[in-house]
This record gives C-alpha cells, sequence and structure tokens, in this order.
C-alpha cells in the first residue's frame, strides 16, 4: 500500500468515526490535521492525544480519550499495514 492509498484509508475511517454526529462531510480539516500527524506517529497514545486536541479546538467538544484511543489503533494499523509492519 502506498502512502497515498493510507491517507485515503484514515480519512475514509475518520470520516466514518464522526465523534459528534454532524455528518461524513463535517470534519475535513480535524481530518487533515489527523491525517498529517500520523505520517509522524507510531504510538496510539500519542495520536489519541492529538485527535482529541484537533477535535476539541475545533468543535469546543471533549471526546473521551478511550474514544480517541479506540480510532488512532485504527489509524496506527492502517499505517503499519502501509508499511508492512504487521
Amino acid at each position: 500500500m502506498e502512502n497515498v492509498e493510507m491517507n485515503q484509508k484514515s480519512v475514509h475511517m475518520l470520516a466514518a468515526w464522526d465523534p459528534f454526529n454532524l455528518g461524513v462531510n463535517s470534519y475535513d480539516t480535524e481530518t487533515a490535521d489527523v491525517v498529517a500527524a500520523l505520517q509522524g506517529i507510531d504510538d496510539p497514545t500519542e495520536l489519541a492525544k492529538v485527535i482529541q486536541t484537533v477535535y476539541e479546538h475545533s468543535f469546543e467538544q471533549w471526546i473521551p480519550f478511550e474514544n480517541c484511543v479506540t480510532i488512532a489503533y485504527k489509524l496506527i494499523a492502517i499505517k503499519f499495514e502501509a508499511k508492512c509492519i504487521i
């Protein structure tokens, strides 16, 4: 899997996540920020902190950290699959 495909899968996963039930196309900026952070982060806990911060900053709503960790693990799995680490 190439980096572009990894990014596309990550964007699709984040869009489907919809933590505030606003609809699929409501998180374009946040998705871009999280996918950019994913490029340099391999630790799910660290990525979860970024996810929580990005979404909280944009929507002024808090997402439980456990929810962020869950999506972070899924994103890291996509990244590792793309790099053939698993």
